[in-house]
C-alpha cells in the first residue's frame, strides 16, 4: 500500500460501569499497561499519521493517560455520552486537517492487532468508501449485525433494531471501522 495519511480517532469516553470500579475501564491494566495505551500503541504501529482521542467530561485522568503515551495526540471531550457517532463527533475538528484514511478504534479493546488495522485500510485503498470489521461469534444474540450485499456493507443494526430475518444473521461488529 502507498504511504497514505491516516487519523485514529480512539473512543475512550466509556464509563465502564459493568466493571463497576472507580477507575476508568480504558485505565485498567492488561499485561501491565492500560488498555488505552494498548490502543494508542497498535494506531501507532499501523502508521498513525495523527491521533485524536476522546475522552469523557472530567476525565483528567484518561486525557493525561493519553498524553503521557501520545504527547502529539490531540484529546477531545464528549461532553454528553450519546453513542458511537457522537464521540467521533466530539473530535470533528481533528478532521478539518485533510488525510486520506480515518480509522475508529475503541479504546477497551486492547488486543487488537496493528496487522488488522492495517488489513482494514486495505479497501480504502482499493476504493472502498468505509470498511469495517465483524467476525461471527458461536451466539450472536446482544451484537450488532453487518448487513451484506455481497462484498459491500448495507447497514449496521443494533440487535435490539433487528428484524427476525436479520437476528438470523451471524455475521456482527466489531466496531472498528475506517473511512
Amino acid at each position: 500500500m502507498a504511504e497514505r495519511s491516516l487519523l485514529v480517532i480512539v473512543l475512550a469516553a466509556g464509563e465502564g460501569t459493568r466493571m463497576k470500579s472507580r477507575l476508568p475501564k480504558v485505565l485498567h491494566k492488561i499485561a501491565g499497561f492500560s488498555m488505552l495505551r494498548h490502543a494508542l500503541a497498535a494506531a501507532n504501529a499501523a502508521g498513525a499519521t495523527r491521533l485524536a482521542v476522546v475522552v469523557g467530561p472530567d476525565r483528567d485522568d484518561v486525557a493525561a493517560e493519553a498524553r503521557a503515551v501520545a504527547p502529539h495526540a490531540q484529546v477531545f471531550v464528549q461532553h454528553e455520552r450519546l453513542g458511537t457517532a457522537h464521540a467521533v463527533l466530539a473530535a470533528r475538528a481533528a478532521l478539518e486537517t485533510a488525510c486520506d484514511d480515518v480509522l475508529v478504534l475503541y479504546a477497551d479493546t486492547p488486543l487488537v492487532r496493528p496487522e488488522t488495522l492495517l488489513a482494514l485500510r486495505k479497501p480504502l485503498a482499493e476504493g472502498a468508501a468505509v470498511a469495517a470489521l465483524g467476525f461471527r461469534p458461536a451466539d450472536p444474540s446482544g451484537y450488532g449485525r453487518l448487513i451484506m450485499e455481497g462484498d459491500t456493507l448495507v447497514a449496521i443494526r443494533e440487535d435490539k433494531e433487528c428484524s427476525p430475518t436479520e437476528r438470523r444473521i451471524d455475521f456482527c461488529n466489531a466496531g472498528l471501522m475506517a473511512f
